[in-house]
């Protein structure tokens, strides 16, 4: 027990200075794919290598669906034409409709972005989610995990996880939405006190990754619940999650697109 003491004495705080900081400690983050202009007579054929269709070719350019990266890196290894990846941990976004079938009273995805506001400063130092398990391999959950550990330790920041939604200010869903959990997802949702936003976490819960759609899930928690901020990657590392939770409350800017230090 001495041993402990002291040893915890002599290192100190190893808690992450992220987001006062930059965060650049070795396997922080994967990294995600970036697109690029084609050039030289380039045809972009490592967009054909990409198993769910992430990466698209447009006239000259070759494009980037981060909903749909699953973090295969068949688009790096064992190809001529690799694309370029960019580092960081800044993914989070202001989402945009995915299912207007599902859900008619949703805006167009323009006026979803100019009428979204964060929570607000009156939620900064206490904010309560909710995570959901709506059909998640296991992946993203366990980065979720992570969070509460001394490393991240999302409680200096002003978040608490909670284990009733009544009493929670952000549902954190993961997972692609199975039909077994589509009720259960939207019972969690309206028994949220407004204001409430959800933000969903992962390729899974974003677009239905490799799972969806099909006949057992949907492509994504969107078409259950309307999604406020969503974070990519198959998995996300936790200082992109805990980057999507700083934007729901208006704490930090949504992910531009370009490589920035985390």
């Amino acid at each position: 027990m001495g041993n402990w003491l002291y040893n915890g004495l002599r290192m100190g705080v190893r808690t992450t200075r992220y987001p006062r900081e930059a965060d650049n400690t070795p396997g922080v983050t994967p990294g995600l794919p970036a697109g690029r202009a084609l050039k030289n007579g380039e045809l972009g054929e490592v967009a054909n290598r990409c198993p769910t269709g992430a990466l698209a070719r447009h006239e000259r350019l070759l494009t980037v669906d981060y909903r749909r990266c699953v973090h295969c890196f068949q688009c790096v290894r064992g190809t001529e034409d690799p694309v370029p990846w960019i580092g960081g941990v800044e993914w989070a976004r202001i989402a945009a409709p995915t299912d207007a079938a599902a859900r008619p009273e949703t805006p167009s995805a323009s006026e979803t972005a100019a009428s979204w506001r964060p929570l607000g400063a009156a939620f900064t130092k206490s904010i309560h989610v909710r995570v959901v398990d709506a059909g998640d391999c296991g992946a993203c959950l366990r980065e979720v995990k992570q969070l509460s550990n001394p490393y991240y330790n999302l409680h200096r920041l002003g978040f608490f996880i909670t284990p009733t939604p009544r009493q929670a200010d952000v549902l954190l869903v993961v997972g692609a939405g199975t039909d077994q959990m589509r009720a259960a997802l939207e019972k969690a949702y309206a028994a949220m006190p407004t204001p409430c936003r959800v933000l969903a976490v992962g390729a899974c819960a974003l677009s239905g990754g490799v799972f969806g759609p099909s006949f057992m899930c949907s492509n994504g928690v969107g078409s259950i619940v309307p999604v406020d901020v969503e974070v990519p990657g198959n998995p996300p590392p936790p200082l992109a999650i805990l980057h999507g939770l700083l934007v729901v409350t208006g704490r930090a800017r949504e992910f531009s697109g370009e490589s920035r230090s985390s």
